[in-house]
C-alpha cells in the first residue's frame, strides 16, 4: 500500500484509510473490526478515521486494536460529547478529549479534528470569525504542546465554509466528506486546491456516498424517484451508462476514480465487514482508471 504524507504533519498515511463508521455496533462490533484490523494491517493500511458520533466506534476500535496499537495512525474528532455538548467550554472539550483516550486506550492522538464547524447551528465553535477564535482553538494549541497530540484539523461536509475555515491557516488536516467522488465534485472548485496550496493533508470520505453510490438505482430513474431531481437523475444516468461502456462495477468505478489525484493523502473506505473491505483493496491494487475515463 502507498504511503503518503500528511501534508505537513510528518505523520505517513496509508493511502487507503479505514473510516470508522462500521468500526463500532452499527457494523460487526468486536469480532468483525478485530478481522477488518488485522487485514488492514495485512495489506499495509494504517490509517483509521473514527468520532464520538460514530456509535460506541471509539470504545469497540479501542477494544479490537489491542496489541496492534502501534500499527496505526489514530484519527478521531470533537464534538457530540459530554452531552449537552458546549464547545466554548473547556472543562468540555478536555472531558472529550480524554474520553477518547480512555476508549482508544492511548495517552496521545495522531489527529484530532473539529466535527462539523461548517455547521454553527449545530454548535458554536467560534467566539469571533475574523479572525478565526475560540476554546478549542487554545485547547488544540495546548494539546500539541503538551505532546498529546500531533495534528490538528477540520471535518466537514460542506464546501464555502469550510473553505473559509481553511484559509485562516490554523489547521494542519482536512477532511471533506460528501464533496468529491465521481458524481459530486464541489470540493475541487475552492476548498481541495486551498487547502492544497497551503500544504495541508487532505483526506476524502464518502466516496460511495454512503451506499448511493455503491448499488445502482435504475428503477427509481425509470420512474422517476421523488428523492432525486432532474439535474441528479441525469447525471446517474450518465454515470450507468458509463459503467455499462466500460463493464466496470459501479463500487470499483468510485473507489479507482481519486486514485489519479496526488493532492490526496488518504481515501477513506467505510467498510462494513472484511469482505467489503477485501474488494476495496482488490480495486485500489488496479491503479488509477484508464485515461479515457477521466
Amino acid at each position: 500500500m502507498q504511503l503518503n504524507q500528511l501534508g505537513t504533519t510528518g505523520i505517513n498515511v496509508s493511502h487507503l484509510g479505514l473510516g470508522g463508521l462500521f468500526t463500532s455496533s452499527l457494523g460487526g462490533g468486536v469480532t468483525e473490526t478485530r478481522k477488518m484490523l488485522e487485514m488492514a494491517k495485512y495489506h499495509g493500511i494504517n490509517y483509521i478515521d473514527t468520532a464520538p458520533g460514530y456509535a460506541d466506534s471509539e470504545a469497540i476500535l479501542g477494544e479490537a486494536i489491542r496489541g496492534m496499537q502501534n500499527e496505526f495512525v489514530i484519527c478521531t474528532k470533537f464534538g457530540g460529547r459530554p452531552q449537552p455538548f458546549n464547545p466554548q467550554s473547556k472543562d468540555h472539550l478536555r472531558l472529550s478529549f480524554e474520553e477518547s483516550l480512555k476508549h482508544l486506550g492511548r495517552s496521545h492522538i495522531d489527529v484530532l479534528l473539529i466535527h462539523e464547524p461548517d455547521r454553527p447551528q449545530q454548535f458554536p465553535w467560534w467566539t469571533n470569525y475574523s479572525p478565526l477564535e475560540g476554546p478549542v482553538l487554545d485547547y488544540l494549541n495546548e494539546l500539541q504542546q503538551r505532546g498529546n497530540l500531533t495534528a490538528k484539523g477540520l471535518a466537514g461536509t460542506t464546501t464555502t465554509e469550510m473553505n473559509y475555515l481553511v484559509k485562516q491557516q490554523n489547521f494542519e488536516v482536512l477532511l471533506t466528506a460528501f464533496n468529491y467522488n465521481i458524481l459530486l465534485r464541489e470540493a475541487n472548485v475552492d476548498l481541495i486546491p486551498e487547502a492544497n496550496k497551503i500544504g495541508m493533508g487532505i483526506i476524502v470520505g464518502s466516496i460511495f456516498g454512503q451506499g448511493f453510490l455503491s448499488s445502482r438505482y435504475d428503477q427509481d430513474l425509470d420512474a422517476p424517484a421523488p428523492w432525486l431531481s432532474t439535474v441528479r437523475r441525469s447525471q446517474f444516468q450518465g454515470l450507468y451508462k458509463l459503467v455499462d461502456k466500460w463493464e466496470i462495477s459501479l463500487p470499483e468505478l468510485c473507489l479507482r476514480w481519486p486514485l489519479k489525484d496526488s493532492r490526496l493523502s488518504t481515501i477513506l473506505i467505510g467498510a462494513k465487514n472484511v469482505t467489503q473491505l477485501e474488494k476495496s483493496i482488490e480495486a485500489y491494487h488496479k491503479g488509477p482508471l484508464p485515461e479515457e475515463l477521466y
